[in-house]
């Protein structure tokens, strides 16, 4: 898969000089919906002997239109993962644009005149609720007007996409409640954030649970705050795992939030390594213990409840992974 990064104005130099299916969308988290899209782009792609090229963005479009919370711009996929799905997907080229104000002050016109046709396609696909511009111009149903007959353009419905139950912002609210299933279901995959194990306090060592100390990157969406039966891959091999983000309140008050994972059955030291974390379940909220042994003690029931969850819910191979 070739990724091509394009700062407003894109150059004939950055375009690969051959026709094309094209899909485009933002796509953070690359869930069903998104898949229904890309996966239609493929099809057709394969019907007439094309590549399947995707036109995103390296950032939302909100960040130019609208001051946005520190949290919302966090991420589902971050770039690695999001490209990583696209090649799963059998994308061939991937064409991720700066979203600037100079490329959003574009009117739709310039925009499928300059980017559009420059990309070579014969046939255009994204979601019904596409837009490329001003919401209530630049959208799926004018697109036509704009495009002038230069190529097909294919409109997956809310129906194939199942639109009223899968979006990027219902995905975000499961993972604020911890409801780590559903979120898994509706992205089609099980979720999973990457990254550097990193030295903590190191008081779970004294607890008896030595854990690694994950440092994301800010702009992950992690779950919300509680302790989850999740896997870590450390190198190429996965182990099972019980992670906690919290604020380690039997503690203290005001404490940053961190992610620290317990990897059953593990005692090597892997601090440096670039570790995947797959989330699979929340067993339970942040609990302020009166004691340190009244905490030990929740972690031996943790660490009992996330073996019998492993036990009850083997691993099983996934569309994408």
């Amino acid at each position: 898969m070739q990724v091509i990064q394009i700062h407003h104005p894109m150059t004939a130099s950055d375009v690969v000089d051959q026709p094309v299916v094209l899909a485009m969308g933002f796509f953070d988290g690359v869930h069903r919906g998104h898949q229904a899209v890309i996966r239609r782009a493929r099809a057709i792609a394969d019907e007439r002997g094309l590549a399947l090229a995707i036109l995103t963005y390296d950032h939302h479009p909100a960040i130019v239109y609208e001051k946005l919370s520190p949290k919302r711009s966090r991420y589902l996929t971050v770039t690695p993962r999001k490209l990583e799905l696209f090649k799963q997907l059998g994308a061939d080229i991937v064409y991720q644009v700066n979203f600037s104000s100079q490329f959003a002050a574009q009117s739709p016109q310039t925009f499928v005149d300059q980017y559009l046709v420059a990309f070579h396609p014969q046939v255009v696909v994204a979601g019904f609720d596409h837009t490329y511009g001003p919401k209530d111009v630049a959208t799926m149903v004018n697109l036509p007007k704009f495009a002038k007959g230069r190529f097909e353009i294919v409109t997956v419905s809310e129906a194939d996409i199942e639109a009223r139950k899968i979006s990027s912002s219902r995905i975000r609210r499961n993972l604020d409640d911890g409801d780590i299933a559903t979120a898994n279901e509706l992205l089609g995959y099980r979720y999973k954030t990457t990254g550097t194990v990193i030295h903590g306090e190191a008081r779970g060592r004294t607890l008896g649970y030595p854990t690694a100390n994950v440092s994301h990157d800010a702009k992950y969406w992690l779950p919300g705050i509680g302790v989850y039966v999740t896997r870590v891959k450390v190198g190429n091999q996965w182990y099972p795992a019980m992670t906690s983000i919290g604020r380690n309140v039997t503690f203290g008050t005001g404490r940053p939030v961190t992610v620290e994972a317990y990897l059953l059955d593990f005692h090597d030291a892997i601090y440096g390594e670039v570790v995947t974390v797959e989330w699979d379940y929340r067993l339970r909220g942040e609990i302020k213990f009166d004691s340190v042994d009244a905490l030990v003690k929740q972690l031996n029931q943790d660490a009992k409840d996330t073996q019998t969850y492993f036990k009850a819910h083997p691993i099983k191979k996934l569309a994408l992974e």
